[in-house]
């Protein structure tokens, strides 16, 4: 298809004017025009050949904060299909791609921190590119939970039972259509940063993770230009594979509430996760993640993917700000395993 020429910005004027001159002499665009430029992919007017250029422009310039807030703009207007339940949860963004060699965490730290009073949400696809790996829908078909929700029922999942999943060709479904294209570019995109940023339960608390320190202030500074969404308080921090589920060791924390950013270092030994990223290995990860996350939510599971799975509820529960300190919400996150609750909002979950 022949991109139409309607409007100011068609994405290969774009590319000849303002970001397609290499990244040395490249320039920024302004939020009108990453706006339009995002409704057009959308809309899917772009050939692919433009489509690949403009993506690929993206990724050497790398967006701004400006530019990623349009983008995330135009989906929530043209795409995100909105699911509010009533206990402002905290939206938990991890990458959608997915994790190819560790343990999948956050099934099992969301339910325990739901299990300990903080609501939780997350969302994902199918196999999305590039890695096309597992991600939380996966590892919740393992454990018999149903997960092709539409987002009023993910909402009321949340309210029900403290956890809920947002299935993004329902959630986020313009977004979701363009996996062919994406599949073809073989190098992630800045869809793949948008989308861990829908929040579809339009929570006040972001969850996300993060390789470098100025990643995770360009995500801070993106919720803090966007004018569809509301963020108050963000919590990042180095996750394995990119994932949600925090790095063993000597990790970067980094918080945002009203726009303050505080970054700090933490040693996850000292909050009982005493391993290294290879001891959280397994070979099928979406199978042994579910079977990790029953054993540890069951209390038959005392090892390090129990000391994991609890720091990881841990950080969620201090995310939403319902824990002063991580230390808080370790307490708050063991007490809700050894106490049963875990076990029984886990069997909630499966029911639903």
């Amino acid at each position: 298809m022949v991109e139409s020429t309607r409007g100011e910005w068609p994405l290969k004027r774009l590319m000849t004017e303002i970001i397609g001159s290499g990244p040395k002499s490249t320039e920024d665009m302004t939020r009108e025009q990453a706006m339009e430029a995002f409704r057009r992919i959308l809309n899917g007017t772009p050939d692919p050949t433009t489509l690949g250029a403009f993506w690929l422009a993206n990724r050497w310039k790398r967006n701004t904060p400006k530019e990623l807030a349009a983008y995330i703009d135009v989906m929530a207007e043209e795409s995100v299909s909105f699911g509010v339940p009533s206990c402002d949860p905290l939206d938990c963004g991890a990458n959608y791609d997915g994790k190819n060699t560790s343990a999948l965490l956050g099934v099992g730290a969301g339910v325990v921190a739901g299990a300990a009073g903080t609501p939780v949400v997350v969302h994902s696809g199918e196999r999305v590119p590039t890695q096309k790996a597992c991600a939380y829908k996966h590892v919740l078909e393992e454990l018999g939970v149903r997960t092709a929700f539409c987002p009023e029922e993910s909402a009321a999942m949340t309210d029900d039972i403290g956890f809920g999943f947002y299935y993004q060709p329902h959630a986020n479904p313009a977004v979701h259509a363009l996996g062919d294209r994406r599949e073809q570019m073989g190098v992630r995109t800045f869809v793949n940063t948008i989308e861990t940023l829908a929040n579809p339960a339009r929570a006040n608390a972001h969850l996300g993770s993060f390789y470098h320190l100025p990643y995770a202030k360009r995500i801070i500074d993106t919720f803090a230009a966007s004018e569809q969404y509301d963020v108050d308080r963000i919590v990042m921090f180095q996750g394995m594979e990119g994932y949600d589920d925090i790095r063993p060791g000597s990790t970067k924390v980094a918080v945002s509430t009203d726009g303050e950013l505080e970054d700090f270092e933490i040693e996850t030994a000292e909050y009982g996760m005493d391993m290294t990223s290879d001891d959280l290995a397994v070979p099928d990860v979406a199978a042994d993640s579910a079977r990790i996350t029953e054993a540890v939510l069951t209390g038959d599971r005392t090892d390090e993917f129990a000391d994991a799975i609890a720091l990881n509820a841990a950080l969620r529960i201090y995310a939403r700000d319902d824990a002063d300190t991580i230390d808080e919400g370790l307490v708050m996150a063991r007490e809700a395993i050894d106490d049963g609750r875990a076990a029984e909002t886990l069997e909630m979950l499966k029911a639903f």
